[in-house]
C-alpha cells in the first residue's frame, strides 16, 4: 500500500464529554461517532497546556511548553522547531493548513507547504500576561462573563464565518488534489467551533430542547486556582443566573453539532474525491471547556473537562478498539511519524528532542499483541499563562491525575472512579504512597523556578516588543493568504473548454 494521506480535523475547546461519541447523553456528533466505530476512540486524551496557542505549540512539534518556551497566546513559535509538518515534508508529504494555528511570531507556515486561510486570533505578542502583576486584569482580551450573559441564537458571527470558509477551501484543495493525482498529502482542518461566544445558529440551536439542557454541578469545593480562575473571568463578582448557564450550554451543544457537521464535509470530500481509503483521520481539540462545572467557564485548569480533548483515529491499519491509557498531543508528532515511515519504508527518526510516543503500537491493526500489551500510557500538561504567578504541572498515570503548583496545596485524584474529581486523594494516609511518588516525580521532572525565571523573562521582552511595535507603521503577522484572482476560474490565459476538463472530478470517460 502506498503512504496514507492523513487529515487532522482539530476543534476549538471541544470536551470529550459533551459529545455523543463520548457518551453524551443528549448531543449529536454522528459523523465523529461513525469515525470512532470504524478506527479507534481514545478515552484518556489530554491536551499539554489548556489554553490555545500553548497547546497548538506542543501538538505541531511534540514538546511541552516549557521546552520551547511557549507559555501563553502571546509567546512566539519559533520558526526554528520543528513540527510534524517538516517531518512528513521529509517524507514526501505536500501539507498544508486550513484554518486557525494560533501561530505567533512572524513564521506563520511552520512547515505547511500552504496555508489556505488567514488566522482568527493575533500573531504578535498582545496576549501576553503579566506575572509580576498577576492580581491586575487584562479587561481588553481576558476572558469574562459576557461570553454567557450574551450567549444565544444569531444568523450569523465572526466564528461562523471563519469556519465556512475553512472549510469550502479545505474541500476545495481536497478535490484539486483528486484531480492533480496528488498524494500523499497531510493536511490540518482546524475550525474555531465550539470555542465560545456561544452563539449558535437556529438550525443546530434547534436540534436541541432547552428544557433538556442540563446544569452543571457547582457543589464541589474550591482549590486556590479555581478562586484565582473565578477572579479573572470575573464570575465571583459578575453572577449568572442558571437560564443564562443554560442557554450558553444549550448553544455550546448546538455549536458542538455544527462542528460535527463539518467533520462530515471533510470527510464526504475525501470519500468524492477517492482518498478516503487511504487516508488516516484524526478528529481532537487543542482543550476543552469547564462550561460552569465547579463554578468555572472556558479553560486554563487541569480538570478533566478543561484538560481532557476528545481523540478519535480512523483509517488504513487502524483497529476497531477503545484505548483507555492516558495519552496527549504530543503524541500525534511521533504516531503521523512512524505511520508514514511504515508505508514508505523510510527512516521515521527525526532530528528533534520529542516528549510524546507513538501511539502506533496500541492503534494499528499489524502490531502485536506482546507491542499493544507493553504500551504504557502517560500524559504530561504544564499551565504557565494568565491566572497565574506560578508554573502549574499534571501527571496523569494509570487511575491518577496529580497537579502540583509551588504555592498551592497539591491535588490527587482518581480520576476513573471519581471522573467530576470531588475528592482530592492528597494528603490521605491511604493515599500516601502514590502521593509521594508523583511529588517526587515532578520535582525530577521539572525544575519550577527555573521554568517560573523564564516565564517572567520573556513576558517583559514579549511587552517591550509589543509596546515599540504600536509605534509608527504597524508591519503585521498576521497572515495573509496568497491569491490570484488572474489564475482562477475561466480567464484569457486559458479556454473554457479546458478549464471545465481541468476541474472537473472524476474525469468525464468517452470510452
Amino acid at each position: 500500500m502506498s503512504a496514507p494521506n492523513i487529515v487532522v480535523i482539530m476543534a476549538d475547546q471541544l470536551s470529550p464529554q459533551y459529545c455523543g461519541t463520548y457518551g453524551h447523553h443528549l448531543v449529536k456528533t454522528p459523523n465523529i461517532d461513525k469515525l470512532a466505530d470504524e478506527g479507534m476512540r481514545f478515552d484518556a486524551a489530554y491536551c499539554n497546556a489548556p489554553l490555545c496557542a500553548p497547546s497548538r505549540f506542543s501538538f505541531m512539534s511534540g514538546q511541552l511548553i516549557s521546552n520551547i518556551a511557549g507559555y501563553d497566546n502571546g509567546s512566539e513559535f519559533k520558526a526554528s522547531i520543528p513540527t510534524f509538518a517538516h517531518a512528513l515534508r521529509q517524507q514526501g508529504y505536500r501539507t498544508c493548513l486550513s484554518g486557525k494555528m494560533h501561530f505567533v511570531g512572524p513564521d506563520q507556515l511552520h512547515g505547511f507547504e500552504e496555508r489556505l486561510t488567514t488566522d482568527i486570533y493575533p500573531a504578535d505578542h498582545a496576549w501576553t500576561p503579566d506575572w509580576e502583576e498577576p492580581d491586575e486584569r487584562i479587561d481588553k482580551w481576558y476572558h469574562n462573563m459576557d461570553a454567557v450573559k450574551e450567549a444565544g441564537v444569531a444568523a450569523s458571527t465572526f466564528q461562523y464565518e471563519y469556519d465556512e470558509e475553512t472549510a469550502f477551501f479545505a474541500r476545495r484543495r481536497i478535490m484539486q488534489y483528486a484531480m492533480e493525482d496528488t498524494h500523499p498529502f497531510a493536511m490540518v482542518v482546524s475550525f474555531i467551533h465550539p470555542h465560545d461566544p456561544y452563539i449558535a445558529r437556529p438550525e443546530w440551536w434547534n436540534l436541541y430542547d432547552d428544557n433538556a439542557i442540563d446544569l452543571p454541578a457547582t457543589d464541589v469545593a474550591e482549590d486556590p486556582h479555581t478562586q484565582r480562575l473565578r477572579v479573572g473571568i470575573k464570575a465571583d463578582v459578575d453572577r449568572v443566573t442558571d437560564a443564562q448557564i443554560k442557554t450558553a450550554r444549550h448553544a455550546y451543544y448546538a455549536n458542538v453539532s455544527y462542528f460535527d457537521s463539518k467533520v462530515g464535509e471533510i470527510v464526504k470530500a475525501l470519500k468524492e474525491g477517492d482518498h478516503y481509503d487511504n487516508t488516516i483521520i484524526i478528529v481532537t481539540s487543542d482543550h476543552g471547556d469547564m462550561l460552569g462545572e465547579r463554578g468555572l467557564w472556558y479553560k486554563m485548569n487541569f480538570f478533566e473537562h478543561s484538560a481532557r480533548v476528545p481523540l478519535v483515529i480512523a483509517g488504513p491499519d487502524v483497529r476497531h478498539d477503545n484505548c483507555t491509557a492516558p495519552v496527549s498531543l504530543v503524541d500525534i508528532y511521533p504516531t503521523l511519524v512512524e505511520a508514514a515511515s511504515k508505508h514508505n519504508c523510510l527512516d521515521s527518526s527525526f532530528d528533534s528532542s520529542l516528549d510524546g510516543q507513538s501511539l502506533w503500537p496500541v492503534l494499528s491493526d499489524s502490531a502485536s499483541n506482546d507491542q499493544r500489551n507493553h504500551f504504557t500510557g502517560v500524559a504530561f500538561a504544564e499551565y504557565c499563562a494568565e491566572c497565574a504567578s506560578h508554573p502549574i504541572f499534571m501527571i496523569r498515570r494509570d487511575n491518577f491525575k496529580y497537579i502540583h503548583c509551588d504555592v498551592d496545596p497539591a491535588q490527587l485524584y482518581d480520576v476513573v472512579n471519581d471522573p467530576m474529581e470531588r475528592r482530592n486523594l492528597a494528603s490521605h494516609a491511604d493515599y500516601a504512597q502514590i502521593e509521594n511518588a508523583f511529588s517526587s516525580e515532578v520535582k525530577q521532572k521539572w525544575d519550577s523556578e527555573k521554568i517560573r525565571e523564564d516565564v517572567l523573562a520573556t513576558q517583559r521582552q514579549r511587552r517591550a516588543v509589543h509596546l515599540a511595535m504600536q509605534q509608527g507603521k504597524l508591519i503585521s503577522w498576521d497572515y495573509q493568504p496568497p491569491r490570484d484572482a488572474s489564475q482562477e476560474f475561466v480567464r484569457n490565459h486559458i479556454e473554457w473548454t479546458v478549464m471545465a476538463s481541468k476541474s472537473r472530478y472524476p474525469k468525464f470517460d468517452d470510452s
